[in-house]
């Protein structure tokens, strides 16, 4: 996967089109999106990628939120790429909800901070989250865990994810974030990285809701992910797998 990362960063690098760099950032953009119930179709998402404009002749009107933080996606990955090479901490995931809010109108609000944990607790599916006095404590903890480990899994990863989403750090865009995470985690050590859809958004939710019982859900909604991903980088890339 070192030579995965060379060849996204080399297809960003060459603006090249219709490549697995293009087909990812539309597809990440689009489903982490979707999940979160940004409502900009694929086709919308493509075009704004490909052209910087948002002319949709005929279709119906989105939200100029669901538009900023669509591009802001696309920068997002990028920074994912560029810091690939540096330790997961809390200032690249601090930097990733800077990123993905920078423009919105969140940003105007006086209690909601950008690129900063949550100023007001929150639930999540009506389950508590980390308290606001907490979220740093928590955030620390989960890194020390996390971060000594010599050699990262696919479970690792994964469980970190699981553990983000409870603490849920920021006051919105934390599935987005930690999906980001996720990808770049598993880049950075050499594993098949993955994009959930949104078809299998419900099973995802449930994976997360129940991984404290029964991890399987969700270990094998995204191995079923990964195995997606692990097509394409085998029609653009096939040295790379086996």
């Amino acid at each position: 996967m070192k030579e995965l990362v060379t060849y996204l960063k080399d297809e960003k690098q060459a603006k090249r089109k219709g490549g697995l760099y293009h087909k990812t950032q539309i597809n990440l953009t689009y489903n982490s999106n979707r999940i979160e119930g940004i409502k900009l179709t694929e086709e919308q998402t493509r075009y704004i990628f490909e052209t910087r404009t948002i002319g949709f002749k005929d279709q119906e009107a989105v939200p100029v939120d669901d538009i900023i933080e669509t591009s802001n996606h696309f920068v997002a990955f990028d920074y994912l790429l560029k810091t690939i090479d540096k330790p997961l901490s809390n200032e690249i995931i601090k930097k990733f909800h800077s990123i993905l809010k920078t423009g919105t109108s969140d940003a105007a609000k006086e209690w909601f901070r950008i690129g900063g944990w949550e100023k007001l607790p929150n639930e999540v599916g009506g389950i508590a989250t980390s308290l606001p006095k907490n979220v740093e404590t928590d955030m620390n903890k989960l890194n020390d865990w996390y971060t000594p480990v010599s050699e990262i899994s696919f479970e690792h990863i994964v469980e970190y994810h699981y553990r983000f989403e409870r603490i849920h750090p920021f006051q919105d865009g934390n599935g987005r974030v930690g999906r980001l995470i996720m990808f770049r985690e598993c880049l950075k050590n050499n594993i098949i990285p993955f994009i959930i859809d949104d078809a299998h958004k419900q099973f995802y939710y449930r994976g997360l809701k129940e991984f404290a019982h029964t991890r399987g859900y969700l270990i094998d909604t995204c191995l079923s992910a990964q195995d997606t991903y692990k097509e394409w980088i085998n029609y653009f890339y096939a040295d790379l797998v086996d």
